[in-house]
C-alpha cells in the first residue's frame, strides 16, 4: 500500500471510528497534580464518611465554608441570583442550589449521587452471650457478598437516641489504639461441608453475627456476665443501656483507611466508593462553579458581585440516601424531598414546578462496573466500561430487557457527549455486564418518572459492592471534570 494511500485510510479511520485510549496518556505536570490533589482531598472525604450521616456532617460542613446557607435556618428565604443554599434531610441527605438568572421554571442543571454504602447493620435486639463470647446480631444493608464481610476488622459507627431525644454519636475503631471488630469464619480444617455450598450459601446472612468481647463482668449471680460487662462499658462512655439499641442506628463498616493501590499510585481502594466517587466530585463541581465569580458569601455587601457571577441556570446537587435498598424511606430519591426542595426554587409555585421538570437536565451521578479481565466471561468486552477510560455514559441500567431502567432518549444522549466533546473530557459508554448476567439500578427512574431529561454518568469501579472497592485516580478526575461542564452547559 502506497504511503500517501496508508494515510489516507487512517484519517478515515480517525473520522469514523470510535477509539478510546488510556487517559493517563495524554497528562502535562500541572494536570498530574490536580489528579493527586483531588485524589487526595477525596479520600480525607471517604475516611471521614463512612456513613450516609457522616457524609452528610461533612458535605454540609464543606458547603458552609463555601458561602452555602441552610435556607431552613435562614432568616430570609428570598432567593436571588448568586445565592448559594442547601436543605440538610434529617442528617441523611442534602440539597444543594447555587440560584441562577433563569427562573427555575426554565430549567435545573442537577446532578444527583447517593450518599449509602453496603454494610452490616445491627438488629434492634442485636447484643447476646454465648459460650463466654459477647456477638452482636446483624443484618446486611444492600447487596453483598456475604463471605467477604468475614475476617476483616470493622469498626462501629452510628447514633444511640434516649427517650428525651439526646443524640449520642459513636464511632469505634477509627482512630489509632481503638479496638475493632470482626465476623469469624471458620477454618479450613473443619470447613468441608461449608465449601461445598454455592458461594451465596457458605456465609448465611444470620451467621454475620459480630464478636464484641470476651471478659466477664464481676458477678457470680449473673447469668450473662460478658454481654453485662459490654453493656456497662458503654453505660459509662454513653449513658446508654440495653434498650436504647433498640432504637438507634447502629452501622458496621470496613476499619481500613482510603489507600492508594498499585506500585504507580495510579488508583485508589477504599470502602464506599459506590457512590461517594460521584459524590464528591459532583459536590467540588458545583464548588468550583459557585467560587468562579468570587463571592464567597451572601453579603450585602457582597449581593451584587453573587449576583454578576450567578450561572445561567440554577444548579442543583441532590445527595440521596437508601439507594442501595431501593431508595424507599424519608431520606431516599422516591421521597418528596426533591421536589419539595425544587418547589422552593420554583417559588412555592406548583404551576412552575410542573414547567420546571420537563426542563431539568439531570445526570444520575453513580458508578459503573469496571471490565474485569480475570472475570471476562460476565461482561460484553465491547460495550463494558474500562478503568482510566474516563467519565461513563450508562444510556439505560436495569436488569434483562432494560427493567428498571429509564433508558435516556437519544438526544439527550447526545447533547451530553457534545459537552464533554467541547470541553475536551474523555468519556466512554458503559453496560452493566452482558445481558442476561443480571444488573442494578440507580436513581435515575425516579428523576426520569418527573419528566427530566436524565442519563446515569459517573466512574468505573472494580470489585464494587465489596468492603474494599477500587477506581482510577484519573476516572475521578474526568468525572469531576465532566460534571462541571454538565452544570455550565447543560
Amino acid at each position: 500500500m502506497a504511503k500517501a494511500e496508508k494515510s489516507k485510510k487512517e484519517k478515515l479511520s480517525e473520522k469514523l471510528l470510535f477509539k478510546q485510549k488510556n487517559c493517563w496518556e495524554d497528562i502535562d505536570k500541572k494536570t498530574e497534580k490536580e489528579i493527586e490533589e483531588l485524589a487526595s482531598s477525596y479520600k480525607k472525604f471517604l475516611d471521614n464518611g463512612k456513613t450516609e450521616r457522616e457524609c452528610t456532617e461533612a458535605i454540609c460542613g464543606l458547603l458552609d465554608k463555601n458561602g452555602f446557607i441552610n435556607i431552613d435556618a435562614a432568616q430570609d428565604k428570598k432567593l436571588k441570583p448568586g445565592m448559594r443554599i442547601y436543605r440538610n434531610i434529617r442528617g441523611k441527605s442534602v440539597l444543594a442550589a447555587v440560584i441562577g438568572k433563569k427562573p427555575a421554571a426554565e430549567g435545573c442543571n442537577i446532578l444527583g449521587a447517593h450518599l449509602d454504602s453496603p454494610r452490616l447493620d445491627l438488629k434492634p435486639n442485636p447484643l447476646y452471650e454465648d459460650s463466654d463470647l459477647a456477638l452482636f446480631d446483624t443484618h446486611y444493608y444492600g447487596g453483598i457478598k456475604k463471605y467477604q464481610w468475614t475476617t476483616i476488622p470493622l469498626a462501629m459507627h452510628g447514633v444511640f437516641v434516649n427517650e428525651s431525644g439526646k443524640k449520642m454519636t459513636v464511632k469505634i475503631g477509627e482512630e489509632p489504639g481503638d479496638p475493632v471488630f470482626t465476623v469469624t469464619d471458620l477454618l479450613p480444617h473443619l470447613a468441608k461441608d461449608q465449601m461445598a455450598k454455592k458461594a451465596s450459601e457458605a456465609v448465611e446472612g444470620e451467621d454475620l453475627d459480630i464478636l464484641a468481647g470476651s471478659r466477664p463482668y464481676n458477678d457470680k449471680d449473673e447469668k450473662e456476665k460478658v454481654k453485662l460487662a459490654l453493656v456497662d462499658l458503654l453505660n459509662k462512655k454513653y449513658g446508654i443501656t440495653e434498650r436504647d439499641f433498640t432504637s438507634a442506628e447502629i452501622e458496621f463498616v470496613p476499619a481500613f483507611k482510603a489507600s492508594d493501590v498499585g506500585l504507580d499510585r495510579s488508583l485508589i481502594g477504599a470502602y464506599g466508593h459506590d457512590d461517594r466517587c460521584c459524590a464528591y466530585p459532583a459536590l467540588q463541581a458545583l464548588i468550583t462553579i459557585a467560587n468562579e465569580g468570587g463571592a464567597k458569601a451572601e453579603t450585602e455587601a457582597r449581593a451584587s458581585s453573587a449576583e454578576k457571577s450567578a450561572p445561567v441556570k440554577t444548579l442543583v446537587c441532590y445527595f440521596s440516601d437508601k439507594e442501595e435498598t431501593g431508595s424507599a424511606g424519608n431520606t431516599g430519591a422516591r421521597s418528596l424531598n426533591f421536589e419539595n426542595f425544587l418547589t422552593l426554587l420554583c417559588g412555592g409555585s406548583t404551576a412552575d414546578l410542573k414547567t420546571c421538570y420537563s426542563n431539568c437536565a439531570m445526570l444520575s451521578a453513580d458508578v459503573n462496573a469496571a471490565y474485569d479481565p480475570t472475570y471476562s466471561g460476565v461482561f460484553d468486552k465491547k460495550n463494558a466500561a474500562y478503568i482510566s477510560r474516563g467519565i461513563v455514559l450508562e444510556k439505560y441500567t436495569g436488569s434483562g430487557g432494560k427493567y428498571g431502567a429509564s433508558d435516556a432518549n437519544a438526544e439527550f444522549v447526545a447533547k451530553v457527549q457534545a459537552i464533554l466533546n467541547r470541553n475536551k473530557i474523555q468519556w466512554q459508554s458503559g453496560e452493566l455486564g452482558k445481558v442476561d448476567k443480571g444488573g442494578g439500578g440507580t436513581i435515575a427512574l425516579y428523576a426520569a418518572n418527573l419528566g427530566m431529561d436524565v442519563l446515569d454518568c459517573g466512574v468505573p469501579v472494580l470489585s464494587m459492592h465489596s468492603p474494599f472497592e477500587v477506581i482510577s485516580k484519573i476516572d475521578l478526575y474526568t468525572t469531576y471534570k465532566g460534571y462541571i461542564a454538565f452544570l455550565r452547559e447543560a
